[in-house]
């Protein structure tokens, strides 16, 4: 495994991903994004299609939707474009393979597992003309979250250690990460209205994934598990039939977070919802596959301190950089190793989901 696909910057992530497309013979659509990069670079959404747009299969890689963990995933991306013996397998009249790179550009760029607008762009894939979910479990622990200081206050740590104690640890990541409208300033806010990032994908799939009759959708992100183990979430209608589907593609050790068997905890406006939305004519199988980095407690602290920056801009220059390096590190484990063991895992992924498509 070649672990020169993974980059140090989003600049250099886009430029090896649009250098591969252009190796590999295939044209990039990009969708500029309206704000400037951290660099002063041009930020965009890039898509690549492999096939033809109007393919009865449809096998789909996405990386960045959560911003900063979009370094594994832009790098599976371009190990695969530079994989020319499993591209040639993927030239086949029934497939199409579409690349979607940096779909939260912003917050890869600026070091933000959210947007511009502080939103988890992972939540917000919700039918914004109803009213808005509540939740009061994250309402009941927003003042604990966010800190007033940093690092935080030992009221708050402890504060949270008590939620768990009372109500157990799954209960707390549930009230943390499903999504809150309540707290802009706060972490998981879903938002009030869809994201810029949200359009565009959804416009893209109107285009691209409005066809085709299945759809293989692999959607890369850190964070939760163990360190350099890619647990295989299934993503889609939670049926037995369609559950079933997906362990006969990807294994016995697929995952849901609506049965308890997953990392994850059950979320509100997840990336699938719009996928089904806007494609309701395909067969859905959906897979997160989530790297485990740092442990749980050492992420929340990464998150807690990114959030108390973006609610303190006027801190010194040090303090910022190592906020902004804390939490790079709890999404991106820069060794060879972790590298290695995330290409390895995709190649199997990615593989069997191709075979799945092809062998309906």
């Amino acid at each position: 495994m070649d672990v020169s696909s993974f980059s140090q910057s989003y600049t250099a992530a886009r430029q090896k991903f649009l250098q591969a497309c252009a190796d590999a013979g295939l044209d990039v659509e990009s969708h500029p994004h309206p704000l400037p990069g951290s660099e002063g670079e041009e930020l965009a959404l890039d898509v690549a299609l492999l096939g033809s747009p109007t393919a009865v299969n449809l096998l789909v890689l996405s990386s960045g939707v959560h911003g900063v963990e979009g370094f594994c995933g832009s790098a599976i991306q371009v190990d695969h474009l530079r994989n020319s013996d499993w591209m040639e397998s993927c030239r086949h009249q029934d497939l199409a393979v579409l690349f979607l790179h940096a779909i939260n550009p912003y917050g890869f760029s600026w070091l933000r597992r959210v947007n511009e607008d502080n939103v988890d762009l992972n939540r917000n894939f919700i039918d914004f003309s109803q009213p808005l979910p509540d939740n009061p479990d994250y309402r009941s622990i927003a003042s604990l979250l966010l800190p007033t200081r940093q690092p935080p206050t030992l009221y708050s740590t402890l504060g949270l250690a008590g939620y768990a104690l009372r109500h157990g640890t799954k209960a707390l990541q549930t009230a943390i990460s499903r999504g809150q409208h309540s707290h802009p300033d706060g972490l998981f806010f879903a938002g009030t209205e869809a994201s810029w990032s949200n359009l565009q994908l959804r416009q893209i799939l109107r285009r691209l994934g409005s066809q085709c009759q299945r759809i293989g959708w692999i959607d890369v992100h850190t964070g939760l598990g163990p360190c350099g183990v890619g647990e295989r979430i299934y993503k889609g209608r939670t049926t037995p039939d369609d559950i079933a589907r997906a362990r006969r593609w990807w294994g016995e050790e697929v995952t849901t977070n609506t049965d308890g068997t997953s990392s994850s905890t059950v979320l509100n406006g997840t990336l699938d919802l719009a996928v089904m939305n806007e494609c309701p004519q395909a067969e859905y199988n959906g897979m997160t596959l989530e790297y485990g980095t740092k442990p749980g407690p050492a992420v929340l602290k990464a998150l807690r301190a990114d959030q108390w920056l973006q609610n303190h801009p006027g801190v010194d220059d040090a303090q910022r950089s190592k906020i902004k390096r804390q939490l790079r590190d709890a999404f991106y484990i820069d060794t060879n190793e972790w590298k290695q063991q995330v290409l390895e895992q995709a190649r199997e992924v990615m593989e069997l989901t191709r075979r799945g498509l092809l062998t309906q």
